[in-house]
């Protein structure tokens, strides 16, 4: 990793690791590593081909970057997930701060950097498809994990304060539930790299929303939305989901929540609130191990 780039970290406890593979550089959970079938990543801005505000890696076509530097860019992410993979394994989301989640086959394989994605309105994926690499973008805005080591199923959300109030990890969880008999309760989840409450400030609007989907003695007592002066708010993302995660019946103790917020981290993160436009976007990636294929 880039010896010039500190990284601030939000606790004392460390849940996130920081890696660098053949230039790449990128943050893991150890947490769902000793899981042991899951290959997982989130990005950072360090370690592709981009140039300009885009620097270096840049995953997003729509923002005005080269679409051969997105694609290098996505090949050393296959890389470094391991296991031959390419771009052809690659189903991204279509987000537009909805709570629809997208069961991903066969069929869908390649849907995002390799073929056209004939679905819009998507904020989240599941599947049980060995190889497949479901991916979804992210400026600040928190991803959230979740595996079932048991059915041996995955599914990985976009959840920023829309998705958020409208609890899209619990909805994934029940999804999962209806479509691969998943228990909640045998589930392990991680909220990823993005805005910490200290960060954040909101609006009355944005406030009034949370309130309609918490209760005041949840939105007090798991401290997910603090009164700040001039009728602003610090909104906390990672406890409202995490609070939404046990709703669904995952246990408190298989919740894990980073410790890496992306605007304390400008240099290592692209952060919408630091960048605002001008910057590249950031990916959350997560599969199955497949290591006898090498599609």
């Amino acid at each position: 990793m880039n010896n010039n780039i500190s990284i601030k970290r939000c606790s004392d406890i460390k849940t996130t690791e920081v890696r660098e593979k053949n230039g790449v550089t990128y943050i893991v959970f150890p947490g769902i590593e000793k899981l042991g079938f899951i290959d997982h990543l989130f990005s950072t801005r360090l370690g592709g081909v981009s140039g300009g505000h885009y620097s270096t890696m840049n995953l997003s076509y729509t923002r005005g970057d080269d679409a051969a530097c997105v694609n290098e860019n996505y090949r050393r992410i296959a890389d470094v997930l391991g296991h031959g993979r390419t771009l052809d394994d690659f189903v991204c989301t279509f987000q537009t701060h909805t709570t629809n989640i997208r069961t991903v086959t066969e069929d869908d394989r390649g849907k995002g950097p390799k073929r056209v994605r004939d679905y819009t309105d998507i904020d989240g994926l599941i599947t049980n498809v060995p190889g497949i690499i479901l991916g979804t973008f992210h400026a600040d805005c928190p991803p959230v994990y979740i595996i079932d080591p048991v059915k041996k199923a995955i599914g990985l959300v976009h959840s920023g304060w829309k998705g958020t109030q409208g609890q899209i990890g619990k909805k994934a969880v029940e999804k999962m539930g209806l479509e691969y008999g998943t228990r909640a309760s045998d589930c392990v989840c991680a909220i990823g790299p993005s805005i910490c409450g200290d960060c954040y400030e909101i609006g009355e609007d944005v406030a009034l929303e949370f309130s309609k989907a918490f209760t005041k003695e949840e939105l007090d007592n798991e401290k997910i939305l603090i009164p700040y002066p001039n009728g602003k708010y610090r909104l906390f993302l990672w406890n409202a989901i995490k609070l939404s995660l046990k709703n669904a019946g995952v246990m408190e103790e298989n919740i894990i929540v980073t410790d890496i917020c992306t605007k304390c981290n400008p240099d290592l993160l692209f952060s919408h609130r630091v960048h605002g436009e001008k910057r590249g976007n950031l990916m959350a990636f997560l599969s199955i191990n497949d290591k006898t294929s090498n599609s």
